[in-house]
């Protein structure tokens, strides 16, 4: 075993950065920690600008090389990395598991094949672009769709590989080169997945990783002048330090904040189907940006809703990730559950009411928690927590409904329960949300465009969205005269 490998449940991992194809180790390191029993996972190099320099000159210098590659080696080269990841989703799953305490079962049946997805949807998506020719008083207009360059990927630590790879695949397909910095939380899936890249025929260079703290080496590279496109998914406060920094060099910044979503249950709802919805808000110990952790219910259904969503929230089984049997795991870090338990705490101090949870677990778990009685303009309405705690207010009529949903600075998402299909069409037209879920949560396509309104982000991705935001497009005008004829 090497001084800069870990071993996480017989899953070899390298804690060394990845750059130009090649380990690089760094003068300093960080601690990485399982939240699952808060046992060490091992030493990680801690990236600074000196690495982060390295790795956007690895990535301007693969550049030229990958963006020459036709589109269908490039699209070859992607899926070969898709039947790569398949080969090793355990790994991938057990390693992931340890290391940001999402449920296992999850990581293999969902999570870690959608890594997989995402590589074989843009590979196949590229091949699909640049059908764009149209005519202009007989000049010719044609498309196309240019690489930009390096781009600087900064990702979270909630779902960090399948939320990697969602920018990872498109900037490749794009024909671009990437920096990755994963979060420092969780950072070893991305570690491992550069090794499987490589393995599976991926050019040295094309994709490097960073790791390392935001301030060191995430400022490093938002700040570099060779950086051509920056996508970052995290808090607003980063987001506006980095959309500084890309300001300066004028790149193009693409920013995905979380949000503060509503779930408005109508009184001609499926009940049933609504208190699944709500409690479904609870899944990856409610770490997920989408979650509708503002429960808006009509009050005439109020009383029967809280008593079923009690009932059915109280039997979830909090524990190890590990186990088949878990519902709810770990939150991330020792500070995230601070975070967490003083949202709470101070919203108890104001009078609201803890329906079910309201306090912490053993270790780093949260009791999942309901909180009523709470103020539009409280704390606890209006602020992301990220974390296993909804809030439940109600309304009279659709009016009130939407004007309490929409009354935040946020606007990721928003999931509605109605019986009513006229009730349903007039709602989501006046809901401020990059995504609707009617009767339904957390129905992803790639082919949809994904993004937020207000805080909760600038632009979209998925499906063409990807290919505007990561390519550079051109429109050569030629005309049908000043021909010589060589012939």
């Amino acid at each position: 075993m090497s001084e800069h490998t870990l071993t996480v449940a017989g899953v070899t991992v390298d804690t060394r950065h990845w750059i130009g194809g090649e380990r690089v180790a760094s003068a300093d390191t960080f601690v990485d920690v399982s939240p699952i029993d808060g046992s060490v996972l091992g030493e990680i190099a801690r990236g600074t600008a000196a690495e982060a320099s390295a790795a956007v000159a690895a990535a301007r210098a693969a550049f030229p090389g990958w963006a020459a590659t036709p589109r269908a080696e490039r699209a070859r080269i992607l899926h070969a990395v898709a039947d790569a990841v398949e080969k090793r989703i355990e790994d991938l799953s057990i390693v992931e598991t340890h290391d940001n305490g999402a449920l296992l079962r999850s990581h293999r049946r969902g999570v870690m094949p959608r890594v997989a997805h995402n590589f074989r949807f843009f590979a196949d998506r590229l091949l699909g672009l640049g059908h764009d020719d149209f005519d202009t008083r007989g000049h010719t207009n044609h498309v196309s769709w240019d690489p930009a360059g390096p781009c600087v990927l900064i990702t979270p630590w909630n779902a960090p590989l399948m939320l990697a790879t969602w920018k990872i695949a498109p900037a490749l397909a794009a024909g671009n080169t990437v920096i990755l910095k994963p979060a420092e939380w969780s950072p070893l899936t991305a570690s491992l997945f550069a090794d499987i890249a490589a393995e599976a025929g991926l050019p040295a260079g094309v994709l490097n990783v960073v790791q390392g703290h935001g301030a060191e080496a995430g400022s490093a590279l938002v700040s570099h002048p060779d950086v051509r496109r920056i996508s970052f998914t995290g808090s607003v406060p980063t987001a506006k330090t980095i959309a500084a920094a890309a300001a300066a060099n004028l790149v193009p910044a693409s920013f995905e904040l979380g949000g503060k979503s509503p779930l408005l249950v109508f009184a001609d709802a499926d009940l049933d189907l609504a208190v699944d919805l709500a409690v479904e808000q609870y899944d990856n110990a409610g770490q997920v940006c989408l979650a509708a952790t503002r429960i808006l219910v009509e009050e005439t259904i109020a009383e029967e809703f809280t008593r079923r969503f009690t009932e059915k929230a109280s039997a979830l089984r909090q524990g190890d990730p590990r186990d088949e049997t878990t519902d709810i795991g770990p939150n991330i870090h020792p500070r995230q559950l601070e975070k967490i338990d003083g949202f709470v705490q101070r919203a108890l101090a104001a009078g609201a009411r803890a329906v079910i949870g309201g306090r912490r677990g053993e270790g780093q778990y949260y009791a999942p928690t309901l909180l009523t009685d709470v103020a539009q303009d409280s704390e606890i309405v209006q602020e992301e927590v990220f974390g296993p705690v909804l809030t439940l207010q109600t309304f009279a009529d659709e009016d009130e409904a939407v004007r309490l949903a929409d009354d935040t600075r946020f606007g990721l998402a928003a999931t509605v329960a109605t019986g009513d299909r006229g009730r349903a069409e007039r709602v989501t037209g006046r809901l401020v949300a990059g995504t609707v879920w009617v009767n339904c949560f957390f129905v992803r396509d790639l082919q949809a465009p994904f993004g937020g309104s207000r805080h909760s982000g600038v632009g979209r991705e998925g499906g063409t969205w990807s290919f505007d935001f990561y390519c550079d497009l051109k429109n050569t005008v030629t005309a049908p005269k000043g021909w010589r004829d060589h012939g």
